[in-house]
């Protein structure tokens, strides 16, 4: 059974704390968080309003928490949150950042700077984006995640076999193609607008939590926004830490993971390499009497035979050895 260290015990776990994530993450115990996923302030500095060939108004990120006087100002505030997130971090815990080309490479360069080791770099690629209204570039159609550990030396959390069975039994790679949020998932307000203009889908979170945490982990999320870290934490059987600022957001927050099923504990069950489940060795069988020396053990095809001896080994015909020597003969 996993025990709490005394770190975990004191942390609002499963909350959505209200402040400026920066003052909040400073007021955690140094240590205690497993996992970061941070959806950072793209800093996307719109020059007026888009609109489509009909003359309707596109959504954009237009609000105060996006909006920054320079990049300087820009940059200071990612070096701050940044700071505050390595010191809660575990030493072997994990960050995920995602961004738009307006501010990843800023984040990615400070991120080195305060000695988080990039492990990969993630192009999420939409199945859907918004079109290019303006003809004037390229439709842009990814953003970009930075996954890193704590420091070169951590040992972090990767679930390569539950990755690659999440993909049907092929490795995964570092471009993952998943649509927006649209339909049932998009959350609305009670004018029934888009609740947040950046809601992430669960299917990224999905995988970014199998992939890199385990059951009973703690995934700290300082940007909350809607909850979506939170929502699929709980599916997951994970423990989650929301900081918010915005009231709307925290209220809709709320709401939306209060009615989330967390799944049993067998089904969180995931696929794991062969050299990490644990191994009985044949010689135990025998010396508990779940086998005898005599017994004989057949091939599925019931072509070979073989029988058990004294010492755990078996013999079969003129052959004799380890279960594993005596079935490689075979």
């Amino acid at each position: 059974m996993k025990t709490k260290t005394k770190a975990a015990a004191k942390l609002p776990l499963n909350e959505i704390l209200e402040g400026d994530c920066i003052k909040v993450m400073n007021s955690l115990p140094e240590g205690s968080v497993d996992m970061i996923f941070a959806d950072p302030p793209y800093n996307l500095q719109l020059q007026g309003d888009l609109h489509r060939p009909d003359n309707s108004k596109v959504d954009a990120v237009d609000d105060a928490w996006d909006q920054f006087a320079s990049f300087a100002s820009y940059d200071r505030f990612t070096k701050a949150w940044l700071k505050a997130a390595r010191r809660l971090l575990k030493p072997h815990g994990g960050i995920w950042v995602i961004g738009s080309y307006h501010n990843i490479f800023r984040v990615g360069s400070e991120m080195q700077n305060q000695g988080f080791w990039i492990l990969n770099d993630v192009v999420w690629r939409k199945t859907n984006p918004m079109p290019n209204f303006r003809g004037k570039r390229l439709t842009n159609a990814h953003e970009t995640m930075i996954w890193a550990s704590k420091e070169q030396a951590s040992k972090y959390t990767f679930n390569y076999d539950a990755l690659k069975a999440l993909n049907e039994g092929i490795q995964m790679r570092s471009d993952w193609v998943l649509p927006i949020c649209t339909g049932h998932e998009r959350l609305k307000n009670d004018a029934g607008d888009k609740a947040h203009p950046t809601q992430k889908p669960e299917s990224l979170l999905h995988r970014i939590i199998v992939g890199s945490t385990n059951p009973g982990d703690v995934i700290l999320d300082p940007f909350f926004g809607t909850g979506t870290t939170g929502a699929v934490a709980k599916k997951l059987g994970r423990e989650f830490i929301g900081i918010e600022r915005e009231e709307a957001y925290r209220k809709v927050a709320a709401k939306r993971i209060s009615n989330i099923r967390k799944f049993d504990k067998e089904s969180l069950q995931v696929t794991t390499a062969k050299r990490a489940e644990p191994r009985v060795p044949f010689g135990q069988l025998v010396e508990r009497g779940m086998l005898n020396p005599g017994d004989e053990l057949y091939s599925m095809n019931k072509r070979h035979k073989v029988r058990v001896r004294a010492d755990g080994t078996l013999i079969g015909g003129d052959v004799k050895g380890s279960i594993h020597q005596v079935g490689a003969h075979l």
